[in-house]
């Protein structure tokens, strides 16, 4: 072969094979430090520099929660439609469609069963990739079927939430979520079967105005975003600059809407005490 037909490439001379190391550092939004993907992933997935508590996918709550991260998957079959034939900057078919692919999901949600430090539970993971973890119809059934099961087995029930709010390409049917899911913890709070919410970053919107923040105990992440109307829309309707924190979960718990920050690593052993604490009350 001659030698312009040859691939080129870039010329070695420490005489060692070239190792790629793309992906293997991640930046932190926070204090701008360059860390090793895998003391971060070793970290729970929180930066050791700052304590800045990254976003992790709905199968990575799941796998934190659960014992030896066994689980039994149920409800995985339901998948949204396109009632409106909704089309904002594309349409909203092909918005489902392309979630599907990135996620491997149906929708913005997994339901769960297995065992947190020994105790069976039921939990409800959201996922953000999945059109921000918006709300809509199946959203607000899986939930809700959850919570009807843990009524039926009288199974303690962990949903943690991490969402835009509701979807407004199904209109009012996502709307409609909020109200079914409130009614169905209306139903499990009569059957005294613990209720536990965890908000992550971000929980916004419909979520936040309904389940979010209906738990026995509702607990957050350090630094979460958690509000219904975003700060900028608030500082754009009020005209008045928001105080430092405003609508993070630290400045939501000094003012009383929440019960506990927690860190993540020490997440799954704070709520198994206080499922403890409950059944002990029960």
């Amino acid at each position: 072969m001659t030698w312009f037909k040859r691939q080129s490439g870039e010329l070695d001379t420490s005489g060692e094979k070239r190792v790629r190391t793309e992906g293997l550092w991640v930046k932190c939004d926070n204090c701008r430090q360059i860390i090793w993907k895998k003391d971060l992933e070793d970290n729970f997935n929180v930066c050791p520099k700052c304590d800045k508590h990254f976003r992790i996918d709905a199968r990575a709550r799941l796998a934190l929660l659960l014992d030896d991260n066994q689980y039994e998957v149920f409800d995985s079959n339901l998948a949204s439609t396109d009632p409106l034939k909704f089309v904002d900057l594309k349409a909203y078919s092909s918005r489902l469609k392309q979630a599907k692919a990135d996620t491997g999901l149906k929708d913005a949600i997994i339901n769960a069963r297995g065992k947190l430090n020994g105790r069976s539970v039921i939990v409800s993971s959201m996922e953000y990739s999945f059109i921000g973890g918006s709300m809509g119809a199946v959203v607000g059934e899986v939930i809700t079927r959850a919570i009807e099961k843990a009524i039926e087995t009288q199974t303690p029930i962990v949903i943690v939430s991490a969402s835009g709010g509701a979807r407004m390409m199904e209109g009012v049917i996502s709307l409609m979520q909020l109200a079914k899911i409130s009614a169905a913890l209306a139903r499990l709070d009569a059957a005294r079967v613990p209720y536990i919410s965890v908000l992550t970053d971000p929980t916004t919107g419909g979520v936040t105005a309904s389940f979010a923040m209906l738990g026995d105990l509702n607990i957050a992440e350090p630094g979460a975003l958690i509000g219904f109307a975003g700060p900028r829309v608030i500082e754009q309707t009020i005209r008045q600059k928001l105080p430092p924190g405003f609508q993070r979960s630290e400045f939501l718990l000094e003012h009383g809407m929440l019960d506990a920050v927690v860190p993540r690593k020490d997440l799954k052993s704070y709520i198994a005490r206080a499922l403890d604490f409950m059944a002990q009350a029960a």
